[in-house]
Formats: C-alpha cells, structure tokens, sequence
C-alpha cells in the first residue's frame, strides 16, 4: 500500500525527488505535470464561471461536472499521445454525463446537447468510412466517442468549432513533425490529442471565435 502522503498532486514527486520510494525507479514527469494542468484548468474554469454565475448549490454542481470534462479530456489527451488509444471507460461516461449536464447547465439545453453528440460522433463516423473506401486509416472510433463526449458537453456549434480546430491543429503540428523528423506522410497521429485541446479552447474562447465570425459575415447564418 501507498501511503496517503505519497499520492498527494504535485508535492508527493516532488517530495520524493521524481523517485519510487521502494525501488528508486524515475517517476515519469508526466504524472507532476497533468496533475498542474489539470489544476490550473479547474481554477480557471472556477474563476471564470463565478465571475459570470452568482455563487449558490447549483453552480458548485455545474462545476463538477465541469471538472469532470476537464479531468477527462486532459487524461485522455496524455492517452492517446503515449498509446494512440481513448479509453472507453472515459468517453462513454463522459457522454453520459455531458447529456445529464444539459439539464442544469446555463449555456446549453438537452436538445442542443443531444444534437451535439450526435454530429459529433456521425462527422468523424463519416470520415471514416470515406476514408475507409481509400484504404486510408485516417481516424479511429475513439475519436468518435471522445466528439460525442464533446458534444454532449458543448453542444452542436460546440463540436463543429471543436473539430475544425482539431483538423488546424492536427494539420500544423502533425505537418511540422512528418517534416523535422522525415516521417512517412502515413505516420500515425494521436488525432484525439489534437481534440482534446482544441474542446478547451472551445470551452473556454469560443464566444471570441463566433464574436468575429458574426462581425465578418455580417451576422450570417
């Protein structure tokens, strides 16, 4: 057993230098640094969502929940870039949990969550199979579950802008690396990664995307 100190975010590693107090294996950094990023996603959820939402039972049970997106997709970022996998046994109940939300939260409803999850699991369905008549393996059914899970918390504009920033972000960065590193162009790619930070973006800056996208198109459509 583990005592209680040494499970403790951040300063259990630091505490034990980044070794395993029984075997002095090297503790990966990774685990130090989800646990400050998922910290300092929470305090920033939590200060922006006060400053909107007088304080009171029903906001501290739209921020768990909140929370509870934020844990799941920082972990499955981390996932996926390491393994190339997303865990079922996140985006399921994290779909669930979005379309529960819906009920309670203020800036969505449970029609707008539903539709959400459901464009966000048939785009990349439907990718998919395009591909898949290429013989192209471009995304896997993991992406379609996390988008649902998207989705369900963010609603349907919230998945589309979620998977356009995903695509940039998947493009640039995956394009940068299959040119420093002289990967085949058939390199494969955490695309759920490239999700998973593009839904915070979302979450947290995308009245600034639609603000401009209003303003340039005239209010359209």
């Amino acid at each position: 057993n583990i005592p209680f100190y040494q499970n403790v975010p951040v300063f259990s590693y630091i505490f034990l230098l980044g070794k395993c107090s029984k075997c002095k294996s090297p503790i990966s950094p990774r685990y130090p640094l989800v646990e400050i990023l998922v910290g300092v996603l929470f305090w920033f959820a939590s200060y922006n969502y006060i400053v909107v939402f007088p304080p009171s039972f029903l906001t501290i049970i739209q921020l768990l929940s909140l929370y509870i997106f934020l844990l799941f997709i920082t972990v499955l970022i981390f996932i996926d870039l390491e393994h190339q996998i997303l865990p079922d046994v996140l985006t399921i109940p994290g779909t669930v949990i979005g379309l529960l939300s819906s009920f309670i939260f203020p800036f969505t409803n449970p029609l707008n969550s539903l539709l959400g999850a459901l464009l966000g699991a048939v785009v990349p369905t439907i990718l998919i199979l395009v591909y898949a008549l290429r013989k192209i393996e471009a995304m896997g059914w993991g992406d379609v579950k996390l988008m649902a899970m998207v989705g369900a918390y963010l609603g349907w504009k919230g998945a589309l802008l979620t998977f356009l920033f995903g695509s940039l972000l998947g493009t640039i960065i995956g394009g940068l690396y299959i040119l420093i590193f002289a990967k085949d162009r058939r390199t494969p790619l955490p695309f759920g990664t490239f999700l998973g930070i593009a839904a915070i973006i979302t979450l947290f800056w995308s009245d600034l995307f639609w603000n401009w996208y209003y303003g340039f198109s005239g209010g359209f459509p």
